[in-house]
């Protein structure tokens, strides 16, 4: 972290990874603040493949976020300039001459791009892979600021990401809908939903959606656990269950289940659900079917809590900005916005804590955690 004099003409604004409702809500933000400022703000299509592959952008890789640009986005899920998974600078993937894949690091040249655009300073909204790029590009002499932004709320250092609220929700509203069809046929019904190597979604939406077991990565699985759950609420006349499960949840001695590995992004996990639903099915007896939320997650209007989170990073971003600051990343922590080092709010993931009082709220409501 590092504080200089406030000398800037340009930003640029980057959104990378996962989408999560709410960056639009930043952007408007920061674009807003700059804009007070006498700044010019402008958007790096895709994360940074509008810098790394303008060819790809007959209107140009690097968009003017006017204040016309940004009016009446606070709303909109997703991103106006678009982002992606694919194509991180750090692992940036090469083809070979014989065919095979091979992974370069074209920060320098990323660096460079901001130069010859004239470009000030970056300020980067992402999750713990973004941020991790953005500190690089810090100690690499660029004017950085973090935006913490991912719907699985693992990133560390901050009290809450924007788009979690809305994606659990949204998780939430879907077990509602869920309870009346499963009781209706007296079947168990997996969810599952996203949140990579945490079990915030899966935790924070199952126990409001009142789940009758939930399944996280934070704890390995007996899924004989979960059977004798569901047998207990049927010797008690609940002819039916509910079970979330976390896309990262693996059962004691086993693996995650992995849909695909690339070079140059991270593995894509996703068959979490139906490995727990065959199972059940396959002990209990019981119709069983799998229903998997996936980017449903992502999408959509982001709730209030979100936009004003949202919001409040994005001016918060240009704000640190203008006092000097770089290398650091805006962290909720209440009631105020702080700011915290990118090299830390990136050292390690933010998992469920087991002593958690989520954890102890699921035990004493007799919610199933498979252990």
């Amino acid at each position: 972290m590092t504080t200089a004099p406030s000398t800037i003409r340009r930003i640029a604004i980057s959104t990378g990874g996962g989408d999560a409702p709410g960056l639009n809500a930043v952007i408007r933000a920061a674009v807003k603040a700059a804009n007070r400022r006498g700044w010019e703000s402008y958007g790096i299509r895709d994360g940074y493949n509008g810098l790394l592959m303008p060819e790809r952008y007959p209107a140009g890789g690097l968009v003017p976020l006017t204040m016309e640009a940004v009016r009446g986005i606070t709303h909109l899920g997703g991103t106006i300039i678009g982002t992606t998974n694919r194509g991180n600078p750090l692992h940036f993937p090469l083809q070979n001459p014989d065919g095979s894949w091979s992974e370069i690091d074209r920060t320098d040249e990323l660096v460079q791009q901001f130069r010859v655009h004239e470009i000030d300073a970056l300020v980067a909204c992402g999750g713990d892979g973004s941020l991790g790029i953005a500190n690089v590009l810090a100690k690499k002499g660029m004017r950085v600021i973090g935006v913490p932004k991912t719907i699985d709320n693992d990133l560390d250092r901050t009290v809450a990401t924007f788009g979690f609220d809305t994606a659990v929700s949204f998780a939430t509203e879907c077990l509602d809908r869920l309870h009346s069809t499963a009781e209706s046929h007296g079947r168990v019904l997996v969810v599952e939903v996203m949140g990579r190597y945490a079990g915030w979604i899966a935790l924070n939406a199952g126990i409001a959606g009142t789940a009758a077991a939930i399944l996280i990565p934070e704890i390995p699985y007996d899924i004989e656990r979960v059977v004798e759950c569901i047998r207990h609420r049927e010797h008690t006349g609940r002819k039916y269950s509910i079970v979330v499960v976390a896309e990262g949840a693996a059962p004691a001695g086993g693996a995650r289940a992995v849909l695909e590995q690339q070079v140059g992004r991270a593995e894509r996990l996703g068959g979490a659900g139906q490995l727990v639903a065959d199972a059940l099915a396959r002990i209990t007896g019981k119709e069983t079917r799998a229903v998997v939320l996936g980017h449903l997650l992502r999408g959509g209007t982001p709730t209030a809590f979100d936009r004003l989170l949202a919001l409040r990073f994005g001016a918060a971003a240009v704000r640190a900005l203008d006092e000097g600051e770089s290398g650091i990343m805006v962290a909720l922590d209440p009631p105020k916005v702080s700011y915290v080092p990118l090299a830390e709010a990136t050292s390690r993931m933010k998992t469920v804590p087991l002593d958690s009082d989520s954890i102890k709220t699921a035990r004493d409501l007799g919610i199933a955690l498979g252990d």
